[in-house]
C-alpha cells in the first residue's frame, strides 16, 4: 500500500508481479569461459537503431564479467525451458555445466533449443536504483522456432496459446509487425 510518496517493497513487488514477462538468459564470455545468468527484465527499445535493454541487479556477480567484455546474447527462453531459466538463476551454480550451447558471432553461448537469440553490444548503461539499465545495440539476430515462450508471472513460470489479435488493436507495440508507426 502507498502511504504518501512512500511506496511499500513488499506491495510494489506484488503490483509489478501482475505484469507478465518473458524469461531470458543474457550469456556472454570472461576469459574463454561462458559466463550468464536468467533475467526477466528484458526489452525491445529501438528499431533505428536496433537497440534492447535489460537490467541487471547491482549485486549480479556476472554483470561486471559482461560489461568488461562488452559484448553479451540475449537468449530467450521457450515454455519448456524453465529448469533452464532455474538453472541460470542460481548463484554460485556451474550454469553451463551439461548444456549444449554454441557461440553467437560475439562469441557469446546461444544455449540451445531457445526460441530466438540476439546478439549484441553494450552501447550505454544507466544507473536504475538497485539495478543497471542496460542498452545493447543489436549485431545480430538468431533464427526462431514456432514455440510458446517461458514467461513469469504472479511469481511463478507460465505459457500461453498464441492467439490472434483483433485487428489494430497491437499497432503500437514495437513487436507488432503489421506497422511501424509507434517508435
Amino acid at each position: 500500500m502507498t502511504v504518501g510518496s512512500v511506496v511499500d517493497p513488499a506491495a510494489f513487488r506484488a503490483a509489478l508481479g501482475h505484469f507478465c514477462t518473458g524469461v531470458t538468459v543474457v550469456t556472454s564470455v570472461d576469459s574463454g569461459e561462458p559466463v550468464g545468468f536468467a533475467c526477466q527484465s528484458f526489452a525491445a527499445l529501438s528499431l533505428e537503431p536496433p537497440l534492447v535493454l535489460f537490467c541487471p541487479s547491482r549485486t549480479s556477480r556476472t554483470w561486471p564479467l559482461i560489461e568488461q567484455h562488452g559484448r553479451f546474447c540475449v537468449n530467450v527462453l521457450g515454455h519448456d525451458q524453465a529448469d533452464l531459466s532455474r538453472r541460470f538463476g542460481t548463484a554460485g551454480a556451474d550454469k553451463f555445466a551439461g548444456v549444449p550451447w554454441s557461440p553467437a558471432p560475439s562469441g557469446s553461448p546461444v544455449l540451445e533449443g531457445v526460441l530466438t537469440w540476439i546478439d549484441c553490444t553494450v552501447e550505454q548503461v544507466h544507473d536504475g536504483g538497485d539495478h543497471h539499465v542496460v542498452l545493447g545495440r543489436v549485431t545480430t539476430l538468431g533464427p526462431h522456432r514456432p514455440h510458446r515462450p517461458l514467461l513469469f508471472y504472479r511469481g511463478a513460470y507460465a505459457a500461453t496459446e498464441r492467439t490472434e489479435p483483433a485487428p489494430g488493436i497491437l499497432d503500437n507495440l514495437i513487436t507488432w509487425s503489421r506497422h511501424d508507426d509507434w517508435i
